[in-house]
């Protein structure tokens, strides 16, 4: 065997990282192998275009916030950021409403425009506070969000006792909204956008999620890329071993447990005491050759099926052609039949000056996008923001397989795929973030696949453990696998405690 690592993260998604920077800094030795992570962007020379939409929705977060205490980060990543104002807006037909940080401002803004429904918006924004609040205090605490025996299951449950609703996923906190209202349909669509559900979002989930929007949204200068690269950091400060491009060809099995994975690019296996994974219990599987999964355990399994997907246009646009108070984050909101989008105005790494990046996600249930799909997102946000088209200068889909747009002669010319490849595009159309159903679901609604699979010593951090809670999901399995990884050496653990007593006296 040439290497052996105590734990291997395979893929780079913000839980994958996040667990990685963890156990990195609890002494672990660790390895992260992106299984074919691609970058956030890609460029057509020199041009960026984005792959998908991200937006720091996790930094309120309870789990975030102690990854940044145990790293020792906090104020170092805080002056990083940038707090959004307004945090959120929605474009509708003929008016703009504002969700600014100070809430005497944005319910002002509600008397403007809705002056019908004020007290019950200014009442729906107290309760939903409130139970977040409550919330807060309940993720904070220390204990398995996918427990499995006896006692985890009460720890579980007496942190989340006190959680208004819990029992309830059908509770309705827009009851007393019209059915047809945009403030109803913004808190909806907003929360749709933000979950990694693909089904209905519990009451709870509902109340996290655009309450994730709403308290204090803060921005990274380069969003995605920005916080991967500060995670991959304090990874290798702390001795990790990072080969993002590198694949994991097989997850080598020894008594029904990890023993190591076999490399694309090594003939010799890694060994491997723990694996961590960001794919689907199922996709760690077909990875485990010489696993033997009992039928009990098989049938034991959730059904995962996604049911949703992200679909993204990116429109590198001349910043004269963007309204100058559209805000970073967006929800634009259709009458009638009208597909919503989630718009983003972005400045990537190499964005040419006096230019930004408008990156357009719309939500479809068909795993192939239909043919005219990134012809009816540009229109929808063309009818939004008037003359945007006038100032393109690329506009693409990585999505659909059809050519991108390049307008910098003041007329489309098709480019076709393959000259995206020396930028990092990809010539065939790339598969679409999926949103999951998984059944049955766990922790009341909020949970889908176990964190801690049948095969042994191997943990997932990715989109299927809560996807309820989408990315704050991601973070609380990340801190899951981190607990029990690190709760199998006694030496580790009591590392842990001290130095969170260091911190709390702190």
């Amino acid at each position: 065997m040439a290497r052996h690592y105590d734990v291997v993260v395979v893929g780079a998604s913000v839980g994958a990282l996040a667990c990685s920077a963890l156990l990195a800094r609890r002494g672990w030795r660790v390895l992260i192998v992106g299984q074919g992570h691609k970058r956030a962007y890609y460029t057509y020379q020199g041009l960026p275009c984005a792959r998908r939409s991200f937006s720091l929705l996790s930094a309120s977060s309870p789990a975030f916030t102690k990854l940044l205490g145990e790293l020792a980060q906090a104020q170092t990543f805080r002056r990083r950021t940038r707090a959004l104002d307004p945090m959120l807006a929605a474009l509708l037909p003929g008016r703009r409403v504002d969700l600014p940080p100070d809430t005497a401002l944005f319910l002002r803004e509600v008397e403007r425009e809705y002056p019908e429904v004020r007290r019950v918006v200014e009442d729906l924004y107290a309760a939903l506070g409130n139970v977040n609040a409550d919330a807060d205090a309940a993720l904070r605490q220390d204990v398995s969000w996918s427990p499995a025996g006896f006692w985890e299951r009460r720890a579980t449950a007496s942190a989340l006792a006190a959680l208004p609703h819990l029992s309830d996923p059908d509770h309705d906190w827009l009851a007393e909204l019209p059915r047809a209202h945009a403030i109803r349909d913004l808190v909806q669509t907003s929360a749709r956008f933000a979950s990694d559900l693909g089904g209905p979002l519990p009451s709870l989930a509902l109340a996290r999620l655009h309450g994730a929007w709403t308290r204090g949204l803060v921005e990274l200068e380069h969003g995605e890329t920005e916080l991967s690269e500060f995670l991959l950091g304090r990874a290798r400060a702390h001795g990790a071993d990072v080969r993002l491009h590198e694949r994991v060809d097989a997850i080598n099995v020894k008594f029904q447990r990890v023993a190591g994975v076999t490399l694309a690019s090594d003939d010799a296996p890694t060994g491997a005491q723990f694996l961590v994974t960001d794919r689907t219990t199922r996709e760690l599987l077909d990875l485990a050759e010489d696993f033997d999964l009992s039928r009990s355990a098989e049938l034991a399994m959730p059904a995962v099926v996604a049911t949703a997907f992200r679909f993204v246009v990116s429109m590198l646009v001349r910043s004269e052609g963007i309204p100058a108070a559209l805000a970073t984050e967006s929800f634009i909101l259709p009458e009638g039949e009208g597909t919503a989008v989630h718009l983003q105005r972005t400045r990537p790494p190499g964005c040419p000056p006096g230019h930004e990046v408008l990156v357009a996600e719309v939500l479809t249930g068909d795993e192939e996008p239909a043919p005219g799909l990134r012809a009816k997102v540009a229109s929808t946000v063309e009818s939004f923001l008037p003359f945007v088209e006038r100032h393109y200068a690329l506009v693409d889909s990585p999505h659909d397989g059809l050519p991108a747009c390049d307008y910098r002669s003041g007329r489309p010319v098709a480019i076709e795929r393959a000259l995206l490849r020396a930028g990092g595009g990809s010539v065939e159309a790339e598969p679409m973030v999926p949103q999951l159903e998984v059944s049955p679901s766990a922790l009341f609604g909020l949970g889908g696949e176990p964190i801690k699979t049948p095969l042994r010593h191997a943990y997932l951090v990715g989109r299927s453990a809560l996807p309820a809670l989408g990315q704050e999901g991601q973070l609380l399995a990340a801190w899951t696998a981190a607990r029990a990884i690190t709760r199998t050496d006694r030496a580790k653990e009591k590392m842990r405690r001290e130095m969170w007593s260091k911190l709390e006296v702190g």
